[in-house]
């Protein structure tokens, strides 16, 4: 029983490896940012926003992604001691596997949202067939991010 109990400390390369993930997507970040900054001045207002908009996707996934390590690894293997004078993040400790199951599926929604939003903007260089998958995979998103709040709110109602 006591290895089955410790095989958790398993999942611990699985977060820091997610958090290499995070380091890549910072690194892509300041990338954009220093590609943008020679043409600013040419750039068109539109294209100004499609590359906002590519930094808002990238701000969205590294969040997500620092909520599930954070979250995760709380869950899953051990509580975060983090001493008294350090700031802890408000929601550390608070999430159990339904809310970041919650947290996760709004985010997938968001991130979406602003990539939908990229095509629209792009929508003369984008086919048609490809603005409509877009639109039925953001609308399955939303059903199941929906979907899984419904179940836990069902969930919470029987629990009480």
């Amino acid at each position: 029983m006591y290895y089955i109990y410790a095989s958790r400390w398993l999942m611990f390369p699985v977060y820091v490896g997610l958090s290499f993930g995070f380091i890549l997507l910072t690194i892509k970040f300041f990338e954009q940012i220093i590609y943008v900054i020679p043409d600013i001045l040419i750039m068109s207002e539109s294209g100004l926003v499609l590359i906002v908009l590519s930094l808002i996707d990238i701000a969205l996934v590294g969040g997500l992604l620092v909520m599930v390590m954070f979250s995760g690894y709380e869950n899953f293997i051990s509580k975060m001691i983090i001493s008294q004078d350090k700031k802890r993040l408000s929601w550390m400790g608070t999430m159990d596997v339904n809310s970041i199951k919650n947290k996760v599926a709004s985010s997938i929604v968001a991130i979406s949202s602003v990539h939908l939003l990229r095509i629209f903007m792009e929508a003369d260089n984008v086919s048609n067939d490809k603005i409509m998958w877009c639109i039925l995979i953001h609308l399955t998103f939303v059903i199941s991010a929906f979907g899984m709040s419904y179940i836990d709110k069902m969930s919470k109602k029987t629990q009480k």
